[in-house]
Formats: structure tokens, C-alpha cells, sequence
């Protein structure tokens, strides 16, 4: 079976709409654009448009990012941060997903949230409650920050040790598996008029919990959502992050500079997967891609060119600043920028240790003000690159992001998803089901191998002493 098959068929490409609750997101400086409506970010029309663009175009999700904190390594302050608009202001995208989910039926949602500033319990319940009202089309992207900013913000004196960060998700996670699928049974809603029993009491238990980061006593306040758990994405890279990432995660965004670089990346996470105890396939990797395309390559190119003159690459640089936790202006264009750690994204940060990077090297990769890769011309082309893309590495889908809002998924669904849908690589219509049904079609819960199940309450369950494991 070649990477590109399963049952003998092609593998169908998974695609999600990449944004964020703000104006500028990945590819900066496009704000200016005559035709950008990114400006409208605070208008809840602005995203019951979107959400219902891209269910037109039979996107599976929207992934809205997230941040807690501003850039301010850039010249040591926020001018061009709030200048430019790089990811500031920003608003909570959970916000947005009671409305998007209204005005669709398939779309699904994945929301970032920073665990290092929840309290798991108010967290693990607001996402059960979007469970309910999105009918299980929700998503929870496990980020833990990296952001000194966000520290100040919240009044902690620095940002945490990067492994320390990960030792409380863990934590975090295990608790929040506690109340999503250890408190209330499935059955323990009776909704019983006759016999006055909306809910069975012997069906709901109690969480114990005394851990070394947080702790909790009492039943879950929601009744179980079709999903239970939401969908859990993740996009850790560093040692610590990839065995958090293949322990927990359904979804995971990768990158690289090579197809063979992303390859090796897919097979060391498979890899990771089944030595956990997982099948290899039960994680769905993307790749971040910025699209710029219309009815000719010609015209894709021509349409590049007038993007280009509004792309900011240095609100591009401002944003890598913050990402690596070192001030790039220190540094002239054609000065190689010498490796630091940093409690910042660590696999970013290492690519100053891999290689030779200058100032100059990263605007040209900013071009339209953005890091991710990025693919140009008609309809064709770009189906043929991303098809070639998927089958040489083993991933499974792209997260696009946007570059002029909203013309760019407009023109995506236009001149790509028509390409992908004739070479058999993309759906014609949704699955029913929740948000993991359409992505993994085993139904609704987490698998039985992922490490969940350890929390489950089955109907057997008894009362509260069930639920007392400690976490050392």
C-alpha cells in the first residue's frame, strides 16, 4: 500500500481554514489590502460569513488560533506590534463558536486555549458545554505557552521551564479526562417526566483529585456531550512535546523546509504512536500552507505580485522574534543570527543551531509577511502540489491559512477543491456524525487505545471511591 492509499483508494486530503480572532494572523501586513476585510474581525457577521463560506467549500474545520500575551521582543516593544496589528488586539476565539455553529451543520471547530492560564475545571466545562451546542463538532488545540508577556500579564515573575510546562499538562489533561469521562455515566440522563428523575443519582460520581499542580473534589457539572472529550490537536515538536503530542493527541500541525524533512517527521510520530500503544494512524498530521491562486498561473502570479506590495515581512520578522525569544533587529540582513535557548517554541528557536540564518533569509521567507510555506497558481497547479505534497510525506491534510479575507478561501474553493474533487483527493459531501466521526469514522469517543480509557467511568462504576486515583 503506498502512502497515498487506504482500502486501495487515494487518501482523501483534510482541510482546515487557519485563523485567528484578530486582524493580522500568520501573513502580516495584508490588513492594508483594499479588499481585506480582516478589519471586520470584531463583527460576528465577519465569521457566520466565513463559517458558512467554508462549509460551502466542504472545508472539515475552522482552527482558530490563539495567544495569551503580545509580541514584544521586536525591538524591545510593541510599536510594531500594534502598528502593524500582529495579532493585537486579539479576542477569545471561543467567543465565536456558538454563532459559527448555528449557521452551519458540519463545520467543525478547533479552538486554542492555553492551559498554563485555566483552571481546569471552569475550562473542562466550558468546552463540554460547546460540545453540546456545536452537536460534537468541537475542538480543543492543547498549547502551553511560551509568551514571558503572558507571565507578566497574569502577574507570574517569568515564563515556566519548557519541560515544567509540559509536566503540568500532563496534570491538566488528566483532570480534565476526569471530568469529560469519569463523572457521569452515559445513561445517567433519564429525563423521566413520569417519575420526577431528570437525572439518576447513582449514576454520577465523584472526582477526587490531589496532584502536585492542581486539585478537585466533587461531580462534573455537565452531562456527558456526544463527544465527551473534545478533539484533541496539539502541535509539540521538542522531545517532551512529541511524547506529550503521540500520548494525547488526535490532530497534530508539523512543518518543515523539505518534503523529506516533514517525512521523517511523520515517520518518527508513527513511530512514537504505536510505542505508546496506539495504531500508527491514530493521529492526523497537518501542514500549515498559505495559497495564493486564481484561473491561470499567469493570473495566480499577477495576483501575488499585487499582495506583495501590502505584506509586511518585518511585521513577519516581529512575530518570528517572539516566537524564538530573541530581538531579530539586533541583527543586520546579512548577519547570521546565532542559536539561544530560550523557553520560546523550542523546535522554531532550533533552526538557528541546524543552520545559517540571516535577517535576510527570513524576509524573503516572509514574503507575504508569513513563515508558512507557500503555494502558487491555478487550480491545477496548487491541486497537484498539495496531492504531491500529502503522497511523498505520509501527512494528512493542510491547515490554510488566510492572506487576503476573505477572497482567499473564496478562490481556494473556487479554482482548488474542483481539482482535488476530479482526482478523487477530496470530498463531494460530509459525513454525518461529530467532529471525530468525520475525521477518524469509528464513532463519536476516543479510541479504546488512547490512554483516556484509564478514566472512564463504565456503568458498573460505584460511587465516589472509583475516582480517587492520585496523581503523584
Amino acid at each position: 500500500m503506498t502512502l497515498s492509499s487506504q482500502n486501495n483508494k487515494p487518501k482523501q486530503i483534510i482541510l482546515n481554514a487557519f485563523d485567528m480572532n484578530s486582524v493580522g494572523h500568520i501573513n502580516h501586513g495584508l490588513w492594508t489590502h483594499p479588499r481585506d476585510e480582516s478589519h471586520r474581525f470584531n463583527e460576528l457577521s465577519y465569521w457566520t460569513d466565513l463559517a458558512q463560506t467554508l462549509e460551502q467549500g466542504l472545508f472539515d474545520g475552522l482552527f482558530i488560533a490563539d495567544i495569551t500575551g503580545v509580541y514584544d521582543v521586536y525591538q524591545n516593544g510593541l510599536d510594531l506590534t500594534l502598528k502593524e496589528s500582529i495579532q493585537l488586539p486579539s479576542h477569545d476565539p471561543s467567543t465565536l463558536v456558538s454563532a459559527m455553529a448555528a449557521v452551519t451543520q458540519h463545520l467543525g471547530f478547533g479552538v486554542t486555549v492555553n492551559l498554563s492560564y485555566e483552571s481546569p475545571y471552569q475550562f473542562a466545562r466550558r468546552f463540554a458545554s460547546l460540545d453540546h451546542l456545536t452537536n460534537g463538532r468541537i475542538g480543543w488545540n492543547i498549547v502551553t505557552g511560551y509568551l514571558d508577556s503572558a507571565e507578566r500579564l497574569i502577574g507570574q515573575k517569568g515564563l515556566k521551564d519548557h519541560d515544567l510546562r509540559y509536566e503540568q499538562a500532563e496534570e491538566f489533561l488528566e483532570l480534565c479526562y476526569k471530568f469529560w469521562e469519569g463523572s457521569w455515566e452515559d445513561d445517567a440522563v433519564q429525563k423521566d417526566k413520569l417519575n420526577r428523575v431528570f437525572t439518576d443519582p447513582s449514576k454520577v460520581h465523584a472526582i477526587q483529585h490531589q496532584g502536585k499542580f492542581f486539585q478537585s473534589q466533587g461531580i462534573f457539572q455537565v452531562s456527558p456531550s456526544i463527544q465527551r472529550t473534545p478533539v484533541l490537536y496539539q502541535a509539540g515538536a521538542s522531545s517532551k512535546g512529541l511524547a506529550f503530542a503521540t500520548q494525547h493527541a488526535e490532530a497534530m500541525f508539523i512543518g518543515a523546509d523539505t518534503p523529506e524533512k516533514l517525512k521523517q517527521q511523520v515517520d518518527k510520530i508513527r513511530a512514537l504512536a504505536l510505542s505508546h500503544g496506539r495504531d500508527e494512524q491514530a493521529i492526523k498530521l497537518f501542514v500549515g500552507i498559505s495559497v495564493v491562486t486564481a484561473e491561470t498561473d499567469k493570473l495566480a502570479q499577477e495576483k501575488l505580485a499585487e499582495y506583495i506590495r501590502y505584506a509586511s515581512p518585518e511585521a513577519g520578522l516581529a512575530h518570528f522574534s517572539s516566537s524564538v525569544g530573541i530581538d531579530l533587529a539586533q541583527f543586520t540582513d546579512d548577519e547570521a543570527i546565532p542559536y539561544k535557548q530560550t523557553n520560546s517554541i523550542a523546535s522554531v528557536n532550533n533552526k538557528f543551531k541546524e543552520q545559517k540564518v540571516t535577517r535576510a533569509d527570513l524576509k524573503a521567507q516572509h514574503v507575504l509577511g508569513g513563515r508558512y510555506p507557500l503555494i502558487v497558481g491555478s487550480g491545477k497547479t496548487v491541486a497537484k502540489k498539495l496531492i504531491q505534497l500529502l503522497d511523498e510525506t505520509g501527512i494528512d491534510g493542510f491547515n490554510l491559512t488566510r492572506t487576503v479575507a476573505p477572497e482567499s478561501h473564496q478562490d481556494f474553493i473556487r479554482w482548488v477543491i474542483p481539482e482535488l474533487q476530479e482526482r478523487g483527493r477530496y470530498k463531494t459531501a460530509y459525513e454525518t456524525g461529530s467532529l471525530r466521526h468525520k475525521l477518524f469514522a469509528q464513532g463519536d469517543r476516543l479510541a479504546a487505545d488512547h490512554p483516556v480509557q484509564q478514566y472512564r467511568c463504565q456503568s458498573s462504576c460505584a460511587h465516589p471511591k472509583t475516582q480517587q486515583k492520585q496523581t503523584a
